[in-house]
């Protein structure tokens, strides 16, 4: 088939390089000197160095050559980005299904109260072209770095529509890359999304060498916050047992490839928000999503202190120890109330 990679950070590329070896596929960046110099060199030297680029992957900035004849979109686009990039594809009256890897929570729109996940964000801007083509999301634990390089990879793939899904599985699903399916794209998109956070949260606990117990308490918390919130949402409580729930979260809480587990090590380090992510050179979503993520948890009645935390101190609202304190101190619970 013909795949149309929309979006060439590290993300979209490493997907792009372990369909490549199937299939045809297009990876398109919107800044036309960032697709050539990558079609040239062979490399993507600004977000995901050091991998050499299969000869077959064709990079580009013309997006109607991206698109002509695609079987599969896939869009790799930062979430703040997705809105606009649906619109392009409504506009342009694309024929295929399109599959979302983006990770986290849309900032609220004028006149809104919270933010809307990326599948909700195409019903919201294309409910015809959603019904006509089908939509779903990807995610799971999964550096791109890793996939890229060809290391053993397990994700899942969510829509409500059974052949989003099968066509997913026949782009991406290879004895490198295991692709299993799921209807929750609710629960699979808010483990994506969630998980970035208590990243953050994790990589603070690390840099204040607080110890592996602190460490283990907290992941298990945040599962349990993460659960709660999707749950309000409207996903299925057994989807955060899964690859994009408990997987993602341990991956990216722990792995010293996780952008979001740095922005933790460093502000525990007491660097600034700012500072961390001019030196960082890619999006950490966590910091992003920690808002929309927060307010919705707010909106619907639920308890998420863990994320809280994190947004109090991103907003610079407390310190790490103060942060830190506050969760100890609350009073004693039941572990699982959903």
């Amino acid at each position: 088939m013909k795949i149309a990679m929309l979006g060439a950070g590290a993300w979209g590329t490493a997907m792009a390089q372990s369909a490549a070896t199937r299939h045809q596929v297009v990876l398109w960046s919107k800044d036309p000197e960032h697709a050539h110099a990558v079609q040239q060199e062979r490399e993507n030297k600004r977000f995901l160095p050091g991998i050499e680029l299969d000869k077959r992957l064709e990079i580009t900035s013309d997006l109607d050559a991206a698109l002509a004849n695609a079987d599969l979109i896939v869009l790799a686009t930062p979430m703040a980005a997705l809105r606009e990039i649906l619109l392009t594809l409504t506009a342009r009256q694309v024929h295929c299904p399109v599959i979302c890897l983006s990770k986290g929570i849309e900032e609220p729109q004028p006149g809104a109260t919270v933010g809307l996940l990326g599948h909700q964000v195409a019903q919201q801007v294309a409910p015809d072209f959603v019904r006509q083509n089908g939509f779903g999301v990807l995610s799971g634990p999964s550096f791109a770095k890793e996939v890229a390089l060809g290391l053993p990879t397990a994700v899942v793939v969510a829509s409500e529509q059974e052949r989003v899904c099968e066509q997913a599985l026949a782009a991406f699903h290879s004895e490198r890359l295991r692709v299993y399916r799921s209807d929750d794209p609710i629960g699979v998109e808010v483990g994506g999304a969630v998980k970035n956070v208590l990243a953050i949260a994790t990589g603070l606990v690390d840099g204040l060498k607080l110890g592996m117990n602190a460490r283990a308490g907290l992941i298990t918390r945040g599962l349990a916050e993460m659960a709660r919130f999707g749950v309000a949402l409207g996903a299925q409580a057994q989807t955060f047992m899964g690859l994009s729930g408990l997987g993602d979260l341990v991956l990216t809480a722990t792995g010293d490839l996780s952008r979001n587990r740095r922005v933790g090590l460093q502000l525990a380090e007491g660097k600034t928000l700012e500072h961390i992510l001019q030196t960082l050179g890619h999006v950490a979503e966590g910091v992003y999503s920690a808002r929309s993520i927060v307010m919705a948890a707010r909106h619907l009645g639920v308890e998420m202190p863990i994320s809280e935390g994190v947004l109090a101190l991103l907003d610079g609202k407390m310190t790490p120890d103060a942060a830190l304190q506050a969760l100890m101190q609350r009073e004693a619970k039941a572990e699982w109330d959903l």
